[in-house]
């Protein structure tokens, strides 16, 4: 990093949260904007005229009528699942078993665990996504892979050994001793090295014994900084299973919260078949709920009520939840938030949409003073989105009369295609 970078095109500035404000009273727009990169950080947003006006020496990058974005921010991700993404035919626990856990199987090789962390990595990119949450393995190998690819890319990133200790093929488990032992371990070793952070990750309740949560509700407590992450309420058979498993419990939610694994940096993905006593829970510690549409429409878990989730007041991210979910992509993502939202009869405006995809996203995760805005004292991860990439898009672009209508048919129809280009703290690293 160093020196000046100076990226001209159409800017978006978010003012305010575009669920309690109308949208188009939440963003700023600027067709001839700019922002100036240096040394990595965002140093100034502005009129393109003025900018260049100021900063002669800096390196001008010209993408007259693209976007520019924050690169897009996916809270719930599992990078080891990549090599089976759009796997055919099953139900939640049943994919678990016929796709994820064999593919799992194979991240106590260092070597192979590399290879599919750059290759997550590599797609990730190209779809504009600067910053990824994800579960990883039970190996710790599968942690320091993923790890390791970000801090050589400079990558903000977030991660965490998968612990289970039951109801899963052998070669997966570990106990309750050994999880915390390694989750420990890996905490201390990448816990805020660079731009990294280690996420407590107990898988769900389903592969997890009550002795085992309790020890990664201990490990919590011991390091209340990081992250937690898990599922819950995804499928009626996963919610029958913990039922099951844990009869001395209310429900779900209170499985983990008698465990110490409820609290304000806790991510709770799916999240689709809550009781109203979850997400009452949910909403005073203010935990995050977070919606994964093409995961819960691939495996036919239900429909995410967004619009409804947010009237309570719930804290919410969007995310691909690759591979369950069948795009490494954070258009399409929205772009199935909005059918699943037409479904549950509510239009999810183009701007909230990217709002979850960036600044939302980075609030879920607790890093909205570093990523998801084009503020001034940001990270440079920025995304300059084509909103003519394909025929089919332009041409319905060029009929619209604001900036709406122009970027709604790229949420609807754009893929990597529309991603012109990508910086990560100031560097392109895409285009």
């Amino acid at each position: 990093m160093g020196g000046k970078s100076l990226l001209m095109g159409q800017t978006l500035l978010c003012t305010a949260n575009p669920f309690g404000a109308a949208p188009r009273d939440a963003f700023v727009h600027n067709r001839n904007g700019a922002v100036l990169i240096e040394n990595g950080i965002i140093a100034a947003v502005g009129n393109s005229s003025e900018l260049l006006h100021k900063h002669r020496n800096a390196n001008v990058h010209n993408h007259s009528g693209c976007l520019l974005l924050p690169g897009f921010i996916d809270p719930h991700v599992h990078y080891p699942q990549t090599a089976v993404i759009a796997s055919w035919g099953e139900r939640l626990l049943e994919w678990l078993s016929l796709h994820t856990f064999p593919e799992e199987m194979k991240f106590c090789e260092q070597d192979y665990a590399s290879k599919i962390a750059e290759l997550y990595f590599d797609i990730a990119l190209k779809n504009g996504t600067t910053t990824a949450c994800s579960f990883c393995t039970v190996h710790p190998e599968s942690v320091e892979a993923f790890f390791r690819s970000a801090k050589n890319r400079g990558l903000r990133a977030a991660a965490g050994k998968v612990c289970m200790d039951r109801n899963a093929p052998s070669g997966l488990l570990d106990d309750a001793r050994r999880g915390y032992e390694e989750s420990r371990h890996l905490l201390k070793r990448w816990h805020g090295r660079g731009r990294l952070s280690y996420v407590i990750t107990p898988r769900f309740a389903v592969t997890s014994s009550r002795g085992q949560l309790e020890a990664l509700g201990d490990l919590w407590r011991e390091f209340p900084d990081c992250l937690m992450q898990t599922h819950i309420a995804e499928q009626p058979e996963e919610i029958a299973e913990v039922a099951r498993l844990f009869p001395e419990s209310l429900d779900y939610l209170d499985v983990y919260d008698s465990c110490g694994l409820l609290g304000s940096r806790g991510l709770y993905g799916h999240a689709i078949h809550l009781s109203t006593r979850e997400r009452d829970r949910l909403k005073e510690f203010g935990a995050a709920l977070i919606h994964c549409p093409t995961s819960n429409a691939f495996i036919g878990s239900g429909l995410f009520d967004l619009r409804q989730r947010m009237r309570e007041g719930q804290k919410l991210g969007l995310a691909t939840d690759t591979a369950g979910g069948s795009s490494f992509s954070m258009l399409r993502t929205m772009a199935s938030a909005y059918e699943i939202g037409q479904l549950n009869g509510s239009a999810i405006h183009p701007g909230q949409l990217i709002w979850l995809a960036t600044e939302g996203n980075a609030r879920v995760l607790g890093m909205e003073r570093q990523i998801g805005s084009l503020r001034v004292g940001n990270e440079a991860d920025i995304l300059v989105l084509d909103l003519l990439s394909t025929e089919a898009i332009a041409q319905r672009a060029g009929r619209a009369d604001d900036i709406w209508e122009e970027l709604f048919p790229t949420i609807m129809m754009g893929d990597d295609r529309a991603v012109k280009s990508v910086w990560v703290s100031g560097n392109k690293v895409v285009g």
